[in-house]
């Protein structure tokens, strides 16, 4: 039971050997302790501070990324409006081009076709003489004696002509 109740040798080497141990450790222990408790706190101080510094890069990137999606999406909205814009124009210059050759065409056709009727006209109206003439010869050939000969004479020359 010497444990339980120390005496007072026991009681002095343990104290001294506590002081001993606690100089020591004081001495060499414990600085190097602490300088390994410091530096690790300023190695968890500078992780944090870049963890910081990176989510504020990655926030400013993802702030640039918006900028630039927004950018592109305006320059893409610019571009297919101006392609419409150019779309609408070379349509309305085709049309525009189409109806000017369509009068154009229409025009000529009209001058063909009064030309035409012209000459049809013109065509029509020899022959109209021409044929009188020949009647009015065939008829004074014959003298004009009988009526009906004169009649037969012009039906004849009537049958003969070509209308067409």
């Amino acid at each position: 039971m010497g444990l339980l109740t120390p005496d007072m040798g026991l009681f002095f080497w343990m104290t001294l050997t506590f002081l001993i141990l606690l100089f020591v450790l004081g001495k060499f222990g414990w600085p190097v302790v602490l300088r390994m408790m410091k530096d690790r706190e300023e190695s968890i101080k500078q992780s944090l501070e870049a963890a910081d510094k990176a989510k504020q890069e990655m926030q400013q990137l993802h702030f640039n990324n918006e900028q630039l999606l927004k950018q592109a999406q305006q320059e893409r909205d610019q571009m297919l409006k101006e392609t419409r814009e150019m779309r609408e124009k070379i349509i309305d210059e085709a049309k525009a081009k189409a109806q000017e050759e369509a009068q154009r065409i229409l025009v000529t056709a009209r001058e063909n076709i009064h030309y035409e009727k012209l000459h049809a006209m013109t065509e029509l109206k020899n022959q109209v003489a021409s044929l009188s003439i020949e009647i009015a010869e065939d008829l004074l050939k014959h003298e004009l004696t009988d009526k009906e000969k004169s009649n037969e004479i012009i039906k004849k020359k009537m049958s003969e002509v070509n209308f067409n």
